[in-house]
């Protein structure tokens, strides 16, 4: 059983060496715990400070492609490498090293695919106190969209088992915290959560520039998201909204005519008819969403088994070359 910890970095020189010492070099269960590095365009000299602690690979992009597209670089790398279980852990050595055991366990025991840690958001000092409202919202939020009881969603301290690892895409460019859970969600991958411990903050996030910046991309990655998993839930929700304000605009017309009164009410059932037509195109939008949605899971099952296919090859080959 191969564990191979995964970390994106982008000039992450000063905080590396403190995140590769706190990491586990033993794991009961697992018989061995390798090393792998993304490094998103790095300017400084992460990539010598990994090669001189000792990390087995490293993925490079020559320009900065952002944490999505990292951490799905990151997933190719470590298949390739022949990890059965893959930790993603952050290069500022937020979360605590030796909580990886907590979070290769119920993998180990096959109680699930996809192990999230849950910080403790609420005891988190360099959290302020809106951040920690948000983080409990958009968490909700992700809840509901994917159907799961993850309660701490944007954290990106997770396992995942080889299996779940081949399964998942991420489109966007932001983040894949969100859009994976919603993905495992609809696609009745297993997930739990546990809880971990978190250090002290090193240095400021990366990720975002402000709350605001924050707000509007989490929210643009989760709608989408949910758009693209759930369309007939999201366009015929959103049209039978619109089609019942026509339909309460056009009863109130009738009451209106009925009543003899209806000689000024003539834009009401302008908009009813409106709002109405609009209600029927978005259910038929939604329709058509979800037969591309069908045929997009259908490229996913086909997806799987070629990426199946490709990564066994190259495990047993280099099961092969080691004896």
């Amino acid at each position: 059983m191969k564990l191979i910890i995964q970390i994106p970095c982008l000039n992450e020189a000063e905080t590396l060496e403190i995140a590769l010492n706190d990491l586990p070099k033993h794991i009961d269960g697992i018989d061995e715990i390798e090393y792998l590095i993304i490094n998103d365009g790095s300017t400084d000299d992460t990539v010598e400070v990994a090669k001189r602690w000792g990390v087995q690979h490293i993925v490079t992009f020559k320009k900065n492609k952002g944490l999505a597209k990292g951490f799905m670089a990151g997933l190719d790398g470590c298949l390739r490498a022949g990890a059965d279980i893959i930790v993603n852990t952050d290069a500022d050595n937020q979360y605590c090293g030796a909580d990886i055991e907590k979070l290769v366990r119920p993998i180990l025991e096959g109680k699930a695919d996809i192990v999230i840690g849950e910080r403790p958001i609420d005891e988190t000092e360099h959290f302020s106190p809106l951040k920690k409202k948000l983080q409990h919202i958009g968490s909700w939020t992700v809840r509901i969209a994917s159907k799961s009881d993850i309660p701490d969603a944007p954290s990106g301290f997770r396992a995942y088992s080889r299996d779940a690892a081949m399964q998942l895409n991420v489109v966007n460019q932001y983040t894949y915290t969100l859009e994976t859970i919603i993905q495992a969600g609809h696609d009745k991958i297993p997930m739990e959560s546990v809880p971990i411990r978190t250090n002290p903050e090193l240095r400021k996030s990366r990720l975002f520039h402000s709350m605001f910046g924050y707000v509007k991309k989490s929210m643009v990655t989760i709608i989408r998201s949910f758009m693209m998993y759930k369309p007939l839930r999201f366009f015929g929700g959103m049209g039978a909204v619109i089609f019942l304000l026509g339909f309460i605009l056009g009863i109130r017309y009738l009451v209106f005519f009925f009543s003899g009164g209806a000689a000024g009410h003539i834009q009401s059932l302008i908009l009813a008819s409106t709002l109405m037509m609009m209600g029927c195109m978005t259910g038929i939008i939604g329709l058509q969403a979800d037969i591309i949605s069908a045929n997009r899971k259908i490229l996913e099952d086909v997806q799987y088994h070629v990426r199946k296919m490709d990564y066994d090859r190259e495990k047993d080959n280099k099961e092969q070359q080691e004896q």
